[in-house]
C-alpha cells in the first residue's frame, strides 16, 4: 500500500528535530539551519504535537532528549544521509569533475606528476587539485576526497591507508665522499643541512643514536617546504630531511642518493579519504582504484616498511 505524504510530518519540523537532536541544542541546530532558536523551538513543539509526545526535555540551559526523541534521532538521521547521497550520487554523475584536495607534499611530489595516467584512463573526467594542509569540511566545501596525513581518526569518511609519514636524509651525489670512504650519520653535523632546526632531524638523529646537542653552530638555509627543501638538496645546496617515497623518481634517476638505510617514522600516515555516502560514486571509485594500484606498485619495490600500517 502507497504511503501517503499526509502521514508524515511537515519536513521543516523534521529537519529541525534532526538538527536538534544531533546538536542537542537548539541555538546550535538554529545555526546551522540558519533560522532563530525559537523558530527551532516552535517547529520542534509543532512535530511534538504531531506525535503526541514529547522529544525533548527542556531544562534551563540545555535541553536533552526523552527515549522516544533518542530512539527517533538514528532513523530520522540515516533518513536525511540516505537524501544526501540520492541527491550527491545524481548530482556528481551528472558533473564530470572530480575534485581532489590534498596536503602540499603529496599534491605536489607525489600525485601531480601521476595524474597524467589517470587522465588518460577516464578521458571522460576533468581532474581539479588542490594543493593545500587545512583539513577541509566535505559538507561545506565541493571537494570529492581528499589525501590527508594524520592518525585517520575522521568520523563518517572512508579512509583507505597509503604509507606512513617517514623521513631520512637524502643528498644530491655531489655531496658524497669522491674518495669512496663511508659517511656515518655523525659526519652529517659537520655537514651543510638544509632547514637544520626542523623536528625530523632531531628524530631521525635520535633514531640512529647520535646526539644533536653536540653540532657545531653554523649558518643554515632555512626552507618552509618539502618541495623547496628537495629542490635544493637536489642542486646539491645541502642534505634534506625528506620522506623517500615521495622522491622516488629522483632516487631511481640518481638526482638524490639516500646514503643511510635508516629510517625514523612520524606520528601519522597518509590517507586517502572521502565521505561515506559517496563510497559508490563512480568517479570517486576510478580514483580510489587508480591511486591504490599506484600505491601498491610503490610499496612493492620499497625497502623502508613505510607501506606496512603501524
Amino acid at each position: 500500500m502507497a504511503l501517503s505524504t499526509s502521514t508524515l510530518p511537515p519536513l521543516t519540523a523534521v529537519r529541525a528535530f534532526e538538527a536538534a537532536a544531533r546538536h542537542e541544542s537548539f541555538t546550535r541546530a538554529a545555526a546551522e539551519l540558519g533560522m532563530t532558536q525559537a523558530a527551532v523551538s516552535y517547529q520542534i513543539r509543532l512535530l511534538e504535537e504531531r506525535l503526541g509526545t514529547r522529544l525533548f526535555l527542556r531544562e534551563a540551559r540545555r535541553v536533552t532528549l526523552t527515549d522516544v526523541g533518542r530512539r527517533l534521532s538514528p532513523a530520522v538521521s540515516g533518513a536525511f544521509e540516505a537524501l544526501v547521497a540520492a541527491f550527491a550520487h545524481a548530482r556528481e554523475e551528472a558533473g564530470g569533475i572530480l575534485r581532489i584536495t590534498a596536503v602540499n607534499s603529496f599534491a605536489a611530489l607525489w600525485l601531480a606528476p601521476r595524474l597524467g595516467s589517470f587522465q588518460m584512463r577516464q578521458r571522460d573526467l576533468a581532474v581539479s587539485l588542490d594543493a593545500d594542509n587545512r583539513i577541509v569540511e566535505f559538507a561545506r566545501e565541493e571537494f570529492d576526497c581528499a589525501i590527508r596525513s594524520g592518525d585517520g581518526n575522521w568520523p563518517g569518511l572512508t579512509k583507505h591507508f597509503l604509507f606512513r609519514v617517514h623521513f631520512t636524509p637524502l643528498c644530491s651525489p655531489s655531496l658524497l665522499p669522491t674518495d669512496g670512504s663511508p659517511l656515518t650519520p655523525a659526519d652529517l653535523l659537520h655537514q651543510p643541512r638544509l632547514s637544520p632546526q626542523d623536528s625530523w632531524w632531531r628524530e631521525w638523529f635520535a633514531t640512529v643514536g647520535v646526539d644533536v646537542a653536540d653540532a657545531p653552530a653554523r649558518a643554515s638555509i632555512r626552507l618552509d617546504s618539502q618541495a623547496i627543501e628537495g629542490a635544493a638538496a637536489i642542486a646539491g645546496q645541502g642534505f634534506a630531511v625528506l620522506a623517500p617515497a615521495l622522491w622516488q623518481a629522483e632516487l631511481a634517476s640518481g638526482r638524490l642518493v639516500q646514503p643511510f638505510s635508516q629510517v625514523a617514522f612520524g606520528t601519522g600516515s597518509f590517507w586517502l579519504v572521502y565521505p561515506e555516502y559517496k563510497r559508490n560514486t563512480a568517479k570517486i571509485r576510478a580514483f580510489r582504484d587508480w591511486l591504490l594500484e599506484g600505491i601498491a606498485e610503490h610499496a612493492a619495490t620499497d625497502m623502508t616498511g613505510a607501506f606496512t600500517p603501524a
